[in-house]
């Protein structure tokens, strides 16, 4: 599939990396509908970008490690915001930033979200980019040196919801795939993720702006992450506050017990405070996430020194 290559300038607080590549992910977006009225709109702090919204054509944008200092690990990266929009720098330039220091190449997903209004069915339209996202990584595994064996997926809230249905529905044919390479992350980091979309334990707003107002049941258990884990689902680090108000706790605790009653290898690390969406830290003892996902990461032979 032939990519159009875009550059870009990123300035952010804590790295600033310059001319990182943004790739579009489709030539002709799948099961998409026509809409000029549906312009992407992009948030600001200060001069850094902060967020989109509205987003129609998806790309990601590369960060790759010094030259010399790559590992072959590589992770797509799906910031959350409710699937109403994209807190992409947070939750996603700052980790690929992050991940290039320590020897991975991070690749940070701007996904379009659920809507009617540019998807013939925006219940896949996410899992669709992601996917592909996945599958353009082992495709171009060479030119960025990557073992394609060591490919893992990241998520923030919803877009921890986005990161377990990759790990869980990756053989689901949600578009006519001709890569001939495999949607299966080999492993995954879910941080204070939305994992069910059943009543008392999901986010409703990422529900309601995926699934719908009224969804049946069977949709709410194919989407219900903690429902769909197998021997085969990808070995996983979880990270949740138990003050978190949004997402509740529940959401990690199911599936740290689905992966674990499976036989899946898993960790989970609960903290007292953090709320929901402190990024890697705002003044909470979950600020110390960071260092246990490189100690793990360390343990896989995901990064080597």
């Amino acid at each position: 599939m032939k990519i159009q290559i875009l550059v870009m300038s990123l300035f952010l607080s804590n790295a600033a990396i310059a001319q990182q590549e943004e790739v579009k992910l489709w030539d002709v977006v799948p099961g998409s509908i026509t809409n000029d009225s549906f312009k992407e709109e992009k948030q600001y702090e200060g001069d850094q970008i902060r967020g989109y919204n509205k987003v129609s054509e998806p790309t990601l944008t590369i960060f790759t490690p010094e030259d010399g200092t790559s590992n072959g690990t590589a992770v797509v990266i799906c910031p959350g915001g409710g699937y109403s929009h994209l807190a992409i720098n947070k939750e996603g330039y700052k980790l690929g930033a992050w991940f290039a220091e320590q020897g991975i190449t991070g690749f940070v997903l701007k996904n379009r979200l659920p809507s009617d209004a540019i998807m013939q069915d925006k219940t896949i339209g996410p899992l669709q980019d992601v996917q592909r996202a996945i599958r353009y990584v082992r495709e171009n595994a060479l030119k960025f040196g990557i073992d394609t064996t060591k490919v893992g997926v990241m998520g923030f809230s919803a877009g921890g919801h986005l990161a377990v249905t990759a790990s869980t529905l990756y053989e689901e044919a949600v578009y006519d795939s001709k890569e001939g390479v495999s949607a299966k992350p080999d492993f995954s980091m879910l941080i204070y993720p939305v994992v069910s979309m059943k009543k008392g334990v999901t986010h409703q707003g990422s529900r309601d702006n995926l699934l719908g107002k009224n969804p049946d049941e069977a949709t709410v258990t194919k989407y219900s992450g903690e429902e769909q884990v197998t021997a085969a689902t990808p070995k996983t680090f979880l990270i949740h506050a138990t003050d978190d108000k949004a997402v509740p706790v529940e959401n990690s605790i199911h599936y740290y017990l689905a992966l674990k009653n499976a036989g899946v290898p898993v960790e989970m690390h609960i903290y007292e405070d953090g709320g929901h969406g402190f990024g890697m830290g705002r003044s909470a003892t979950a600020d110390s996430w960071p260092a246990a996902l490189s100690l793990w990461l360390k343990k896989h032979s995901l990064i080597t020194n």
